[in-house]
């Protein structure tokens, strides 16, 4: 039966897609505007967003597994109509701060979302990867200008995940069976610093990028002033100073399950240099 893969066009879920087309799978995306998505010929494009659940009933039709993009506002109405449908497993994207998140961090919606699969009685699972190697475009900006980057915390060590990685588990997932109740923490192959991140863009663009650190209150300013809400600084900021004390491990999950080692800062970098050129 047809899986519908919804946020078909974001960051996580146009990889989804592509890893579902490559095995074969009957792939329906759902997609704010189907002209623009320039999504594989062999996808069926479904109009709509989670946002709007009067746009799924049609998307759901036929439906037996979801590919479920994190959207706690309109969680409960997908999860009624889902089961009006007929849809018998959810993958969903979570995190890995989803059980018992501090207030205000992203766990929260996570958390709101798991909660709702849950208790609808599908057969779920839930994708939990951390730090994204591609929030380190954030940087982007002050690299091109000055080859510079201006963060508090350069020895925090947290285990970054390529988005790919993200994708791959997800099709294996859909893909095959005995990941029934099971909660995934994804993350990259290595532990790497903020510092060392730099490190590996300097190499990949063959120019030495400078790490200038910044206090705590810096961070704090220079995050604020660019827009960032200050609960979420703080939050942001309490995981800088908590990994810098705590360095984070792999957890080997994308390995155990795929087959292959994720990929690492290293070989990210290589490949996304012309963002920081």
């Amino acid at each position: 039966m047809t899986i519908l893969v919804t946020g078909a066009t974001g960051n996580v879920g146009r990889l989804v897609v592509d890893e579902l087309v490559e095995a074969g799978a009957p792939v329906r995306a759902l997609t704010v505007n189907p002209a623009k998505a320039a999504l594989p010929e062999q996808v069926e494009v479904a109009k709509g967003y989670l946002g709007k659940p009067e746009t799924l009933p049609e998307a759901l039709k036929g439906v037996e597994t979801v590919y479920l993009a994190p959207l706690a506002e309109t969680v409960d109405d997908f999860v009624k109509l889902a089961k009006e449908a007929g849809v018998r497993r959810v993958v969903a994207l979570s995190g890995s701060n989803a059980d018992d998140p501090p207030e205000n961090s992203s766990g929260v919606a996570f958390a709101i979302v798991e909660k709702a699969v849950r208790e609808a009685g599908f057969d779920w699972t839930f994708l939990r990867p951390g730090a994204f190697m591609n929030n380190t475009f954030g940087w982007a900006a002050t690299i091109k200008a000055e080859r510079v980057v201006r963060e508090a915390y350069p020895e925090a060590r947290m285990t970054p995940i390529d988005l790919v990685d993200i994708a791959a588990v997800a099709a294996h997932v859909i893909l095959t069976e005995g990941h029934v109740g099971e909660k995934y923490t994804l993350s990259g192959p290595t532990a790497i610093s903020q510092r060392e991140q730099v490190a590996a863009i300097s190499a990949a663009l063959g120019e030495e990028v400078a790490f200038h650190e910044l206090t705590r209150e810096e961070a704090d300013k220079q995050w604020t002033d660019a827009g960032i809400p200050p609960e979420i600084a703080k939050w942001l900021l309490d995981g800088f100073a908590y990994f810098t004390e705590h360095p984070d491990t792999p957890t080997g999950v994308v390995q155990e399950l795929t087959g292959r080692p994720g990929v690492t800062y290293e070989q990210w970098a290589v490949a996304n240099v012309e963002a920081f050129r």
